[in-house]
């Protein structure tokens, strides 16, 4: 993987750059849509190439060993061979879905042993293993194995977490560097800096994470329970220490309002199930606030979801429309509100990309979120 960056905006940390992967390009900044079990849930692969943008998609490390299997997944040649994804695919290491199982899972220095939420069977995840795991899935750029603490986690269970994921980001990465990848492209591993919301942990696992002369870098443990601006603050942080000539991604983040300001903080990748999640649910993001879709309001509404045309879901179908879908109860509307919702996280950060290389990020930033939170 190889990283160029393009430009820096003259009033901020934000940035744009270039990704190049043996499966492709990928311009910074970027959103990544979510397909944990090897789909993005409620869009067809063609839709997240012509409608939607994509230009790179996840998997996750722990569905994907649970199901289909990785005995499965190496049969067919990897993920992209399965699901027919020919652009990069990047995969969460399972870390943070393992953790969440906390009445299910046992972390020791080893790894960590976890019941599966399917069937109960019993298994164990180790820095090691999982690197070995993502090899079979194939994806483009593969992450260490980490334990992400709570927001509200004290600040001993917090150090003592922090460290626990530097031991095992030095197994992950011994075990990458020397082993290969199994379909003839090439593998990146990222490491993940930890440490809550503790400024002084924050800064010892970016630079320990540094040190470890990787291709990228992500930032992990955030938007997990802690006040926003500790959030923005924590990022302020560890983009401090992280290399500039590295990519950094922050995983799982999150509403629009959160991404322009962590772009603004020099962040370059993102991902969150929240465009697809509360788009089923019929939350619709537009340029100018968000909508309830099953609210009364749009009864008679015949105008596009969103005016700006950020999907081309708002060619055709109008507020009325989607409403009645929401209210019947019909498989469109969540189709429908996926595809608007991630063209619209597609486009907002494209334009963000192109802010950045006119010079004027930070004034059209302001203005941005002036209007992204607003109830419409």
């Amino acid at each position: 993987m190889n990283f160029e960056l393009q430009h820096k905006d003259p009033n901020s940390n934000a940035r744009t750059g270039l990704i190049t992967t043996d499966h492709g390009q990928i311009e910074t900044p970027i959103f990544m849509p979510v397909g944990t079990v090897g789909s993005v849930k409620a869009v067809h692969f063609h839709e997240l190439k012509e409608d939607i943008k994509a230009q790179i998609i996840l998997g996750n490390t722990y569905h994907l060993f649970l199901r289909p299997g990785i005995e499965i997944l190496e049969q067919a040649g990897g993920l992209h061979k399965f699901n027919g994804w020919d652009k990069p695919i990047l995969t969460d290491s399972g870390g943070f879905q393992v953790f969440s199982l906390s009445s299910t899972r046992k972390m020791k220095e080893e790894g960590v042993t976890f019941h599966s939420h399917i069937d109960g069977s019993k298994h164990l995840f180790t820095p090691e293993r999982v690197v070995d795991i993502q090899r079979i899935i194939g994806a483009d750029i593969i992450m260490a194995l980490d334990e992400c603490t709570p927001g509200t986690a004290d600040y001993t269970y917090a150090k003592k977490s922090m460290e626990l994921t530097h031991r095992w980001l030095e197994r992950g990465v011994k075990q990458f560097d020397t082993t290969e990848p199994k379909y003839g492209y090439s593998q990146t591993f990222f490491p993940i800096v930890q440490g809550c919301v503790y400024p002084d942990l924050r800064k010892q696992s970016a630079e320990f994470i540094a040190s470890q002369n990787r291709e990228g870098y992500a930032i992990g443990g955030l938007a997990v329970g802690e006040p926003t601006e500790v959030m923005y603050e924590m990022i302020e942080v560890v983009n401090e220490i992280l290399p500039a000539d590295k990519p950094r991604y922050l995983m799982g983040v999150g509403t629009p309002i959160n991404i322009l300001e962590a772009i603004e903080r020099g962040v370059d990748m993102f991902d969150c199930v929240m465009p697809t999640r509360n788009g089923r649910n019929g939350m619709i993001f537009t340029s100018r606030g968000i909508m309830n879709m099953k609210n009364e309001k749009w009864k008679n509404d015949f105008s596009p979801l969103d005016e700006f045309g950020s999907s081309y879901v708002d060619r055709f179908y109008s507020k009325a429309y989607v409403r009645h879908l929401f209210v019947s109860k019909e498989l469109l509307a969540m189709q429908i509100a996926s595809i608007h919702n991630l063209a619209f996280y597609l486009w907002l950060v494209g334009e963000a990309r192109t802010h950045i290389q006119q010079g004027d990020f930070s004034s059209w930033k302001k203005e941005m979120v002036s209007q992204l939170g607003k109830r419409l």
